[in-house]
């Protein structure tokens, strides 16, 4: 199996870059404008394809395109290291959505560069012989893919890119006219994606390729979202304004049943993708590029140039470093033991590393307690809370140098390397003593008799602490007997899509009114994932092996009757911290309910570690939220009226 490397071109900001075998060392040919001609070689389709796969990374990986998919969610707040990028956004009066500086224009900004080199495949790909028709649909499929994204996020946008709708331009283009959401959605997302789940083929063509399944797992997508749009249960305003209307003449529950049988479609014929027998499987670094895994950012330790991020230090940016995964770890770093039995001698015993539960702390997006509290309230049959989140933070100081062999800890006991010496409780607890004046733990943990590792209650996690986000964290095999490289760019690759969301699309639309198949209604799909869900092969932050099945709890305790709510829910369980979150709201129209409030600790000061105060904040969400703003650099470079302009953007902003 060939795999995707990735090496950026000088000169564009569409990289050209080109398909080889595992073997082979690409070749620089700086390339500063792409012509017809060019892609009417098998050089040009074949790196304007390869260069689809890695425009990615521009976004899935990215911390602030992250914080665009969690912040002002249920799962998300800003946490104590957060700047503007993250604050604004997050309606809760620390700051204010600006379309110059709020980073919501990530997507906007690497859509459409590949949607223009999509279609400069498409158009010309065809005159060549070798090249196949599947080959051609990739490029659909990532035109699509873009289109999708950018009226998910900004409403109706332009099809016109300067030299006809859906056209590859060559020339600069100084105005731009934006078409409608149904404009959008029949004339792009449709045609491609059918076509794409047409010819593409049933294994991918290079490891992480796109397939028909994730073809025609965005296709339903696409339906479910579209029927959704139509119906507007909750008056939500679109832009640019535009009756409720199907160009094609369906209604909602026609889009509703669409997305239900193309989702149980592709549950019914697989090709090699599935569920992993655990959620653990699906999530940890050495099962990375799994069966259920449709599309991923992939990134790679072996070369910095193909990782697309250094792989010593980044300083994380709006490039293809991944870093996403520092902005749900908070800096774990702070706590101390002590190297003396009798009085208190700090000591960090727990040092940044570059492995999965660890890696660099940014502090950037922080739980609300309702996370833990609600949405992950069963911790004992539900796998999916141990293996989301890090709980127990082990000690690792003799790969930092320190040669003692036992430190201390809570109570002056003794702790060894790899022993826990803080732990995030499951629940509150009464007796705990957080005054820290005996046993610092500098990071306001407290003490319960009889235990060497400090505890904090779920009551007391604030925007400084917080148990962090193991699915994301780091991987490396090349750390030796040390701490490896935690400052370097992520080396893993960032999940995209998932088989699995296949069963949650279905299960929405059979919710929403579409006829199910016999073994497959809202609750069968549902009971699908929290079997699994129940299924224990590893203990994560217990470090142990674990096998146990409480799939039979797990499905017995399902409503009889799944509404929207309970799918939401079981998608947070599911998808906890991967950026789906804002969109899984937008599209049920749910945001504003489930935004509008949290509770956290940290309340007087968000810079103490000690502060245990704990308050509910308010948001203030306007439907007009629901669009983000189109970016000033996009309005800058228009040669267009300051009215037009001022058309042009999004209401509200």
């Amino acid at each position: 199996m060939k795999h995707i490397k990735f090496k950026r071109y000088i000169g564009t900001a569409l990289a050209s870059l080109f398909l080889v075998g595992c073997s082979d060392i690409l070749e620089e040919n700086p390339r500063a404008i792409f012509t017809p001609d060019y892609f009417s070689t098998t050089e040009g389709v074949m790196g304007g394809v390869t260069s689809m796969y890695g425009h990615l990374r521009y976004m899935y990986g990215n911390g602030y395109f992250l914080n665009v998919g969690q912040i002002a969610t249920d799962e998300s707040t800003w946490g104590q290291n957060s700047d503007g990028n993250v604050k604004n956004l997050d309606f809760s009066g620390v700051g204010t959505i600006d379309p110059s500086t709020s980073n919501t224009g990530a997507v906007w900004n690497n859509a459409f560069p590949n949607i223009n080199t999509a279609s400069g495949v498409i158009e010309n790909a065809s005159k060549i012989s070798t090249i196949s028709n599947s080959l051609i649909a990739e490029a659909r499929f990532f035109r699509a893919f873009d289109y999708f994204l950018l009226v998910q996020t900004y409403g109706g946008v332009p099809l016109d890119l300067g030299a006809g709708e859906l056209k590859f331009n060559s020339s600069t283009m100084r105005s731009s006219v934006r078409n409608t959401v149904p404009q959008v959605y029949s004339k792009a997302i449709f045609p491609d994606l059918l076509k794409a789940v047409e010819d593409l083929p049933v294994a991918g063509r290079v490891t992480g390729g796109v397939t028909k399944t994730v073809a025609r797992l965005y296709l339903a997508k696409a339906y479910l979202t579209f029927g959704w749009w139509l119906e507007n249960p909750n008056s939500i305003p679109t832009y640019p304004a535009a009756d409720r209307v199907d160009l094609d003449g369906h209604n909602a529950a026609w889009y509703f049943q669409q997305a239900y049988d193309v989702a149980a479609a592709a549950i019914s014929d697989p090709g090699p993708f599935g569920l992993q027998p655990s959620f653990y499987d699906v999530n940890v670094a050495t099962k990375d590029r799994n069966n259920e895994m449709l599309l991923y950012a992939d990134h790679t330790q072996s070369s910095a140039i193909y990782n697309g991020g250094d792989l010593s230090y980044s300083g994380g940016g709006f490039s293809t470093d991944y870093f996403a995964s520092w902005f749900g770890q908070f800096n774990y770093t702070g706590v101390r033991s002590s190297t003396s039995a009798t009085s208190w001698a700090s000591v960090s015993s727990v040092q940044r590393e570059a492995e999965q539960h660890l890696g660099r702390p940014w502090t950037m997006l922080a739980p609300p307690i309702e996370v833990f509290k609600n949405t992950f309230a069963d911790k004992t049959n539900d796998s999916r809370y141990d293996g989301t989140f890090v709980t127990v933070y082990r000690g690792n100081w003799a790969k930092a140098g320190i040669a003692a062999t036992v430190l201390y800890n809570a109570n002056y006991l003794p702790i060894k390397n790899g022993e826990p010496v803080l732990t995030f409780l499951d629940n509150d607890t009464g007796g705990i003593n957080y005054t820290n004046t005996t046993f610092n733990s500098s990071i306001g943990a407290g003490v319960l008799p009889g235990r060497a590792d400090f505890v904090i209650e779920p009551s007391y996690f604030s925007r400084i602490c917080y148990p962090g986000n193991w699915k994301l964290g780091p991987y490396r095999t090349d750390n030796g007997t040390g701490l490896g490289s935690p400052n370097g760019s992520t080396t893993r690759p960032f999940p995209i899509a998932k088989f699995s969301e296949l069963y949650f699309i279905a299960a929405e639309a059979a919710v929403k009114g579409a006829a199910p198949q016999g073994g497959k209604t809202a609750r069968d799909l549902i009971n699908v994932i929290r079997a699994r869900a129940g299924k224990w092969t590893f203990n994560n932050n217990a470090n142990t092996v674990k096998s146990q099945d409480n799939s039979t709890a797990m499905t017995t305790a399902t409503p009889a009757v799944i509404d929207i709510d309970y799918i939401l829910a079981e998608r947070s369980r599911e998808y906890f911290g991967e950026g789906y979150r804002w969109y899984d709201l937008a599209r049920t129209q749910k945001w504003i309910q489930y935004g509008a409030s949290f509770t956290i600790a940290g309340a007087t000061n968000p810079n103490d570690w000690k502060d245990h105060s704990v308050k509910t904040f308010t948001r203030t969400i306007a439907v007009s939220n629901y669009l983000r703003p189109i970016p000033t650099s996009q309005l800058d470079g228009m040669e267009i009226s300051a009215a037009d302009k001022k058309a042009y953007q999004n209401p509200g902003y």
